[in-house]
C-alpha cells in the first residue's frame, strides 16, 4: 500500500501478531476444508471480491500514511481494522484486536506487515452477501477524501460529494490491477462515453486529449483518481449541463457498472392469481430479476431467479385467432384480452411471467438483456462489465503486441536500409579506388612519354653531332646508322610493349571487377548450397527413419499374416470336423425318419384294427364279411363319455404298442395279425 508499486504478497509477517491459539487453528483448518469443497466459480468470485475490497482498503491505508513513508501507526491500523470488521459484518474480539496492535518498540507497520493480519483475520472471514460493499467504499472514501480530495469550492461546476464518491467507485472498478491504482486513457474515454450517453449528449474526444496534453502529472500508463475528479470538476466534459442531469447520469452509470444492473425500467406485469395487469419497476442483474412497486426500489414485490432453465419469448401482436389458439396449445400463454401490446413472457421451471413493454424497442431491449443475463449465468460469470473490462484489456494487449511487432518490422527495415547504405558506400569507395588507379596509370603513361621525348631529343643531338662529324667520321657513319636503326627498332618495340601493357592493365581491372562479382555470387551460392545440404540431410534422416519404420511395420505385418494363416488352417480343420459331424448327424436323422415312417405305418394299421373292434357283435348278428367290414363299421360318437374314455385308453394302448414295436422290432407279429384280420379270423374281445 505504499506510494510505489508493489504486490500484496503478505510474505512479511511481524512478530507483533503473536502466537496462534488452538481454537484459531481449528477454525483455520475448517475454513481451508470448506474452501477446498467450493467450486472453481465460487473461488473466482471470491478472488474478484477480494481484489475489489483491496482496492478500496488501499486508499484507506495510504490516507492514514500522513508522512508518505509507506508505514502507518498501530493505533490507526487498529481503528481501521475495527471499522472494516464492522462494515464487513465480521465478528471480532476487541481484546484480541488490542493484543495484535499493542504499543511496543516495533514502530509503525508497513503494508507488507499489515497484509498478513488483513488476509487472515479480515478478508478470509468475509462472506459474500452478508455485507454491503457500498458501506466499505464509503468508509474508505471518507478516509481518503479528507486528505486527497480538495476541489475548488468556488467553482460553479463542482460535483456533489455523492457524485464524486460514485465516480471514485467507478474509477476503482475500471482501474488496472496494479498499485498505485491508475486508469488507462481508453478506460477513461469508455467511462466518459457512458456518462455522456446517459445524459443523451455526444462525447467530445478533443477536450479529453487537450486535458491529457495539458496535465504534467498524467503518466503514460494512466491517470490517478484525483486527476480524474479534477477533470470532472473542471466542467470540460459537462459544460452547460445541469447538475441534476449529471447526477442522474452518474447514478445510472454507477448502478449499471458497479451495481451489475443490466437494465432498469417500468413494465406491466400480469398477476399469477388475479390475472390483472400492474405497473412495476424492474431491475435486471446477471443472477435475478427484481420488481418493485416504484422507482425508489423500497418495496420489493418479487425476485425471479435466472438460470440455464429460463427462457424469454416475444408474443406477436398482429396474430390471428387461430394462430393465437395454436400458440396457446404449444406454449401456455393466455391471449391478450386487456389490450396490452409489446408483450413477452419469461419462462422458468415453476412459473411463466407475462410482461408488457411500452413499445417494440423496449421489448426488444428487455428480451435481449434477459437473454444476456441467462447467458452470463450459464457461463458462470457474475458481472457483465467485468467480462467487458477483461475483453477490453485483452484488446489493448493485442494492440500493444501489434504495435510492438510493427516497431520491430520498422527496426528491421531500418537495419536493411542501413545495410544498403553501407553497401552503397563500399561501392563508392571501390569507384574512388578505381579512379585513383586510373590516375596512377595516366601518370605512368605521361612519365613514359616524357622519357620517350627525352630519348628522341638525345637522338637528334646525336644525329646533329654525327652530321657535323660526318666529314671527319665517314668511317664511323655506317656504324652510327646501324646503331640508329637498332635504336628505332627498340623504340618501336617499346611502343608496342607500352600498348600491350595498357591492354593488360585494362584486362586486369576488368578481371578484378568480375572477380568481385563472382565472389559475391559464389558467397550466395555457398549459402544456398549450405541450406540445401541441411535440408537434404534432414530429408535423408526422415527417409532413414521412414525406412526403419516401414521395415518394422513389414515385420509386424508378416508376423500378423503368419498368425492369421495359422488361425485360418485351424479354422479349416475345425470346419472339416464340423462337416464330418454334420454328415453323421444327417445319417442319424435319415435312420430316425425311416424308423418314424415305419412306426407311423404300424400305428395306422392298429388304428384300423381298433376301429373295427370298437363295436361288439350282438346276438343274432352275422359276422361281417371281408368286403363289407369297413363299410358297416361306425365310429362311436364322442359325446358318449364311456366311449371317449375307452377310445382314450385304446389310443394310449396303441401308442404304447407302437413304441414297443419301434423299439423291439416286432414287425413280423403285426403282419401276422393283419393277415388273420383280412381272412376274418379276428378274435372278438
Amino acid at each position: 500500500m505504499e506510494s510505489t508499486r508493489h504486490t500484496y504478497s503478505g510474505s512479511v509477517c511481524l512478530s507483533l501478531w503473536g502466537p496462534v491459539s488452538t481454537a484459531e487453528g481449528r477454525r483455520r483448518r475448517r475454513r481451508r476444508r470448506e474452501q477446498r469443497k467450493k467450486p472453481e466459480s465460487n473461488s473466482a468470485a471470491e478472488m474478484d471480491l477480494r481484489s475489489e475490497l483491496l482496492k478500496s482498503i488501499w486508499y484507506g491505508f495510504t490516507a492514514l500514511d500522513v508522512e508518505k513513508s509507506g508505514k502507518v501507526s498501530k493505533s490507526q491500523l487498529k481503528v481501521l481494522s475495527h471499522n472494516l470488521c464492522t462494515v464487513l459484518c465480521i465478528p471480532h474480539d476487541p481484546v484480541a484486536l488490542e493484543e495484535h496492535f499493542r504499543d511496543d518498540d516495533d514502530g509503525p507497520v508497513s503494508s507488507q506487515g499489515y497484509m498478513p493480519y488483513l488476509n487472515k483475520y479480515i478478508l478470509d472471514k468475509v462472506v459474500e452477501g452478508s455485507f454491503t460493499k457500498e458501506n466499505v467504499d464509503e468508509l474508505c472514501w471518507t478516509l481518503t477524501a479528507k486528505k486527497n480530495y480538495k476541489p475548488d469550492r468556488s467553482s460553479s461546476s463542482l460535483l456533489p460529494e455523492k457524485d464524486a464518491f460514485r465516480l471514485w467507485c467507478l474509477f476503482n472498478f475500471l482501474s488496472e490491477d496494479k498499485y498505485p491504482l491508475v486508469m488507462v486513457p481508453d478506460e477513461v474515454e469508455y467511462l466518459l462515453k457512458k456518462v455522456c450517453m446517459a445524459m443523451s449528449i455526444e462525447f467530445n474526444c478533443v477536450e479529453l486529449e487537450d486535458f491529457f496534453s495539458s496535465q504534467d502529472s498524467v503518466q503514460q500508463s494512466g491517470i490517478n483518481v484525483w486527476v480524474f475528479l479534477e477533470m470532472m470538476n473542471s466542467g470540460k466534459v459537462t459544460k452547460g449541463i445541469e447538475k441534476s442531469i449529471i447526477s442522474m447520469a452518474i447514478e445510472e452509470v454507477y448502478r449499471e457498472i458497479v451495481g451489475d444492473v443490466l437494465k432498469e425500467g417500468y413494465l406491466w406485469k400480469k398477476g399469477q392469481l388475479r390475472r390483472n395487469w400492474k405497473e412495476r419497476w424492474f431491475t435486471l442483474r446477471p443472477s435475478n430479476l427484481l420488481y418493485y412497486t416504484g422507482e425508489d426500489r423500497r418495496d420489493c414485490q418479487g425476485n425471479i431467479t435466472l438460470d440455464g432453465n429460463c427462457c424469454v419469448e416475444e408474443i406477436d401482436d398482429d396474430q390471428t385467432l387461430f394462430a393465437h389458439w395454436i400458440k396457446n396449445i404449444l406454449f401456455p400463454v393466455l391471449p391478450d384480452r386487456d389490450g396490452k401490446r409489446c408483450m413477452f413472457c419469461l419462462k422458468t421451471l415453476s412459473k411463466t411471467y407475462e410482461m408488457s413493454a411500452s413499445d417494440t424497442k423496449q421489448r426488444q431491449e428487455w428480451t435481449t438483456a434477459i437473454q444476456t443475463a441467462i447467458r452470463l449465468h450459464v457461463e458462470g460469470k457474475n458481472s457483465l462489465h467485468k467480462d467487458l473490462k477483461l475483453k477490453r484489456r485483452e484488446q489493448r494487449e493485442q494492440r500493444e503486441k501489434r504495435r510492438q511487432a510493427k516497431e520491430e518490422e520498422l527496426q528491421r527495415l531500418r537495419a536493411l536500409q542501413e545495410e544498403r547504405e553501407r553497401k552503397l558506400a563500399e561501392l563508392e569507395l571501390l569507384k574512388e579506388a578505381q579512379k585513383q588507379a586510373q590516375a596512377l596509370m595516366e601518370q605512368d603513361e605521361q612519365r613514359r612519354r616524357q622519357q620517350h621525348e627525352q630519348l628522341q631529343k638525345a637522338l637528334e643531338v646525336q644525329l646533329r653531332e654525327a652530321e657535323e662529324a660526318r666529314v671527319s667520321m665517314q668511317a664511323e657513319m655506317a656504324l652510327k646508322e646501324e646503331e640508329a636503326e637498332k635504336q628505332r627498332k627498340r623504340i618501336q618495340e617499346l611502343e608496342e610493349m607500352q600498348k600491350r601493357l595498357e591492354e593488360a592493365l585494362q584486362q586486369e581491372i576488368k578481371a578484378r571487377l568480375d572477380e568481385e562479382a563472382f565472389r559475391y555470387a559464389q558467397a550466395g551460392l555457398l549459402a544456398e548450397e549450405e541450406e540445401k545440404m541441411k535440408a537434404l540431410m534432414a530429408l535423408q534422416e526422415e527417409q532413414e527413419e521412414y525406412i526403419l519404420k516401414t521395415q518394422r511395420e513389414k515385420q509386424e505385418l508378416k508376423q500378423e499374416m503368419e498368425v492369421k494363416s495359422r488361425a485360418l488352417d485351424e479354422a479349416q480343420r475345425q470346419l472339416e470336423e464340423v462337416r464330418a459331424n454334420r454328415h453323421r448327424v444327417d445319417q442319424d436323422v435319415v435312420a430316425a425318419q425311416r424308423k418314424l415312417r415305419q412306426a407311423s405305418t404300424n400305428v395306422k394299421h392298429w388304428n384300423v384294427q381298433m376301429n373295427r373292434l370298437m363295436r361288439p357283435i350282438g346276438p343274432g348278428e352275422k359276422r361281417p364279411s371281408l368286403g363289407s367290414s369297413f363299410q358297416t363299421f361306425q365310429i362311436p360318437s364322442q359325446r358318449d363319455p364311456g366311449l371317449r374314455l375307452r377310445r382314450n385308453s385304446g389310443t394310449q394302448d396303441r401308442d404304447e404298442e407302437s413304441k414297443e414295436n419301434v423299439d423291439n422290432s416286432v414287425g413280423s407279429d403285426l403282419e401276422k395279425r393283419h393277415s388273420h384280420a383280412s381272412n376274418g379270423d379276428m378274435d372278438i374281445p
